[in-house]
Order: structure tokens, then C-alpha cells, then sequence
């Protein structure tokens, strides 16, 4: 199985930014985290990040026929982009919304997920070890597809 690991725009800078929300562990040490999870688990897992809109929307249409299921970290996009949801709609991957922090303790706006309408499964404040349980959960969907058909 391959699985796309996208995070939006500012993830790139964790170690940096706001430590009391995101720790202090660095953009490579959450890529290191993910490829250990993967291998554990037995799956291929790539890695896109960008800070633009459009690049993110481009890796989702990207991934259409090649990725088997998408764990997507939009970020500030999460709360403004019907873009990213459409790109979700339209490559019909299943994919799993994860955040950092968690988001409904934070902000008003950052109650609004417009990636959530399509993503099956939400996980927010567990810190990297999200990112893990969004591709056990992927792992779990796509398994219990396959059997169904």
C-alpha cells in the first residue's frame, strides 16, 4: 500500500514556531516519525509539503492512480480551501484529516474544516503520533474495502 503524507503551508517550520502548540520537534523529525510508522506498519509513504494552495491541490491530482490513500495535514488551508476539498472529491482517495494541536480547543475559525467533509476519519492533538493513527486508519479502510468487493 502507498500513502501520501501533504502538509500545508507553516509545517515545514515546526521546531520553530509556536513550541507550546506544536513541541519542539522539527519538520525531519516528523518526516523520520512517519517513515518509522511506515515501515512498522508495512507500507510505502511519500512526503509533499507546500506553503501554496494550487501545489497542494497539484499532489492530490498527482496521486490519482498511483497513491492508495492520503493522510493530509492542511494546515491553515484546512479553514479556507474548497479547492483542496474538491481535489480530495475528485481523485476519490480515501484520505484522513490529522493536526497537530488540537484544533477545537483553539481559535472560532479554526473550528471550520472544509477537508472534512470528505476525509473519513479526523484526528487532531496527538501530536506526530497522529500521523501514525491516520495510516493505521487508512490501513484498516482500505483492507476493509478491498474485502467487500
Amino acid at each position: 500500500m502507498k500513502i501520501l503524507v501533504i502538509n500545508g503551508p507553516n509545517i515545514n517550520m515546526l521546531g520553530i514556531r509556536e513550541k507550546n502548540i506544536y513541541g519542539a520537534g522539527t519538520y525531519e523529525d516528523l518526516l523520520d516519525f512517519c517513515r518509522n510508522a511506515a515501515e512498522e506498519l508495512g507500507v510505502e509513504v511519500s512526503f509533499f509539503q507546500s506553503n501554496h494552495e494550487g501545489d497542494l491541490v497539484d499532489a492530490i491530482q498527482h496521486a490519482y492512480k498511483v497513491i492508495d490513500g492520503i493522510v493530509i495535514n492542511p494546515a491553515a488551508y484546512t479553514h479556507t480551501s474548497v479547492a483542496i476539498l474538491d481535489a480530495l472529491k475528485a481523485v476519490s482517495i480515501p484520505a484522513v484529516e490529522v493536526h497537530i494541536s488540537d484544533v477545537s480547543k483553539r481559535e472560532d475559525f479554526r473550528q471550520i474544516s472544509y477537508v472534512r467533509q470528505y476525509c473519513f476519519k479526523t484526528i487532531t492533538g496527538m501530536g506526530f503520533e497522529g500521523y501514525k493513527e491516520a495510516m493505521k486508519a487508512l490501513l484498516s479502510e482500505i483492507s476493509n474495502g478491498a474485502e467487500k468487493q
